[in-house]
């Protein structure tokens, strides 16, 4: 058998480079302040627990994080805050798919705690009093920059603010939070300037609930062609349901007082305008914004599980009676919080109700689709400069142009 020939590395024996002017890694990264930051009480107290450094590092690691979302989200807003050009939409996707990779990352990190025992937590849980995860700043900062609203929140001592106490700077930072523009309102405003929602222009939404009459009728001719009595009603009866859910986005009315309700959150043009973008999302103007409302759903929705895996955790370590260390009910308040009055975006969750066959979804005019395959620089995928138009044939999806 050969023997194995002993690959010689020169890198390994390049000059190293500590004597070089500039910081050190750890100097840079400042571990020397980090790594001391393990304040263990239960130490202090000559009573060592051994996973008490486990919570602390974990509980860190988490504010942390909180710390590079709101700075992701701090920019996003940014971007968001001016009239928006069609060439950000792609750094806006590349900052909120980073919120939602840390968002998964979040997630899972709750399993590590769970590696730790009721027993092993009732060791060191007295030291932690009156701290609690209610007292996260960082976290309150969040919510309010995302959207959540504070008449949404479950009420625990009157208001959410009440556990900072006299911290001047904590209580300026959560006002300043709650009166600056959180992303769901620019979202909103975003929204409401989507092409083709005018009605001297394109009028999608009278074309729109032009088609979904149709898709009601035709339905609705077919159930009363039904030879079985009983099926025959429940189909009837379905389809009145489903005409009034719909009437529910056409009317103003409507919609205006189920956002009075807060049952909804956008406006009236902000919906109409992520139902446009749903339907026509493989239009190339259309295809980033669609990405975009979908990375706001997995925000929302990584930061539910979070809550869940949360609640289940506490429930396992101090069960369902139990006061938590701050002063809260605990289990009972955290499972309050799993409601979709948390959730920012709900209403993106619920456009899926208001779907149509695609057959139905009326064809885009000329013009629209014109303007739905310009390139905001005016420069094709391919480099060429003109109208920026893509040239595609109008395919006839049954639906006559002159729908209105």
């Amino acid at each position: 058998m050969a023997c194995p020939v002993k690959h010689y590395d020169a890198a390994q024996d390049g000059e190293q480079l500590d004597d070089e002017a500039g910081m050190l890694y750890g100097e840079y990264l400042m571990l020397d302040k980090i790594l001391q930051a393990q304040r263990l009480l239960s130490e202090e107290s000559n009573k060592a627990v051994h996973d008490e450094h486990l919570f602390i590092i974990t509980h860190q690691a988490y504010e942390l994080w909180f710390k590079q979302i709101i700075f992701e989200l701090d920019s996003i807003r940014d971007i968001f805050g001016v009239v928006l050009e069609e060439i950000q939409t792609l750094e806006i996707l590349k900052r909120l798919n980073r919120i939602v990779l840390i968002l998964k990352v979040l997630v899972d990190q709750v399993m590590i705690l769970e590696t730790m025992t009721p027993l092993d937590f009732m060791e060191f849980r007295n030291y932690l009093r009156p701290a609690s995860g209610f007292q996260s700043l960082q976290f309150r900062l969040l919510e309010n920059k995302l959207g959540v609203k504070a008449d949404n929140r479950v009420k625990y001592n009157k208001n959410y603010t009440k556990v900072f106490g006299n911290d001047e700077e904590a209580l300026n930072k959560i006002e300043e939070s709650e009166n600056q523009p959180s992303l769901a309102i620019l979202v909103e405003r975003w929204l409401e300037r989507t092409p083709g929602l005018e009605v001297e222009g394109f009028n999608f939404w009278g074309k729109y609930e032009n088609a979904v009459n149709l898709l009601l009728e035709e339905q609705k001719q077919n159930a009363l062609n039904e030879p079985i009595e009983s099926l025959k009603q429940y189909r009837l009866n379905d389809l009145e349901k489903r005409r009034e859910v719909y009437e529910s986005i056409f009317s103003s009315e409507i919609h205006q007082a189920l956002l009075n309700r807060g049952e909804r959150r956008f406006s009236h043009k902000a919906f109409q305008g992520a139902i446009l973008i749903t339907f026509y999302r493989d239009e190339p103007r259309f295809n980033q914004p669609f990405q975009i409302l979908n990375l706001l759903m997995d925000i929302d929705s990584l930061i539910t599980k979070w809550r869940y895996n949360h609640v289940l955790m506490v429930q396992r370590m101090i069960g369902s009676s139990q006061l938590g260390t701050g002063g809260s009910s605990g289990y009972q308040y955290l499972r309050s919080t799993l409601s979709d009055r948390y959730k920012v975006f709900v209403d993106l969750f619920n456009l899926s109700t208001f779907l149509i066959p695609r057959s139905y979804i009326p064809r885009l005019s000329p013009d629209m689709r014109s303007k739905l395959c310009m390139w905001s620089n005016g420069v094709e995928p391919n480099g060429v400069t003109g109208n920026g138009k893509c040239g595609l044939e109008i395919e006839d999806n049954g639906f006559e142009e002159d729908i209105v």
